[in-house]
């Protein structure tokens, strides 16, 4: 089993937050890092029962409280069985944290691919998105994500100007091919 946790303590009230978070996947979505990363697509308007993903990983909103969380579980081809969330939490009245949580089973090749590659470019994606929400409710990043030198190699970059992500999307190669390659063993 695979667990892997992002906490954001913000300095804004969880509702601030919370309705930045209510953007994720629509026409003006604030948390997702797209076009750095591919963006994360819904059928229909973020709810449950919402099917959809980014890039070849898919899912389907399983539960969603709006302004507090909402929850995704992986669909039945991708090559894990689990689910992975954001959520906001309160901790005094003008501070909050967001969190994103992930607790998978990797079936096949995503037990090698995980270590390898997934992780680093989940890892990369999240902290992405969460300075989207920092941004969107502080008006600025404390600390910005600064991508690990092997995620660049995998997104086919030997460099960022100043450690902040790029505005131009380049497919992570590595990972559609892991997801592609272990989703098809399904």
């Amino acid at each position: 089993m695979i667990r892997n946790t992002h906490v954001r303590t913000l300095d804004c009230p969880a509702p601030a937050a919370g309705a930045v978070l209510d953007t994720l996947a629509g026409p003006d979505d604030a948390v997702w890092p797209s076009p750095q990363w591919p963006p994360m697509k819904l059928d229909r308007p973020l709810g449950v029962g919402a099917a959809g993903g980014h890039g070849p990983i898919r899912y389907t909103v399983a539960e969603y409280e709006p302004g507090r969380r909402v929850r995704f579980e992986f669909g039945p081809r991708f090559a894990s069985t689990g689910w992975h969330e954001f959520r906001v939490e309160p901790i005094t009245g003008d501070r909050c944290r967001v969190v994103h949580d992930m607790t998978v089973h990797p079936r096949g090749s995503m037990r090698l691919a995980w270590p390898l590659a997934i992780r680093w470019l989940h890892d990369a994606l999240v902290e992405d998105a969460l300075d989207n929400v920092e941004r969107a409710t502080t008006g600025v990043v404390r600390t910005p994500n600064r991508w690990s030198l092997w995620v660049r190699v995998m997104r086919g970059r030997s460099g960022r100007r100043h450690g902040v992500a790029d505005q131009s999307w380049t497919s992570p190669a590595a990972m559609s091919t892991a997801c592609r390659t272990s989703s098809s063993r399904g």
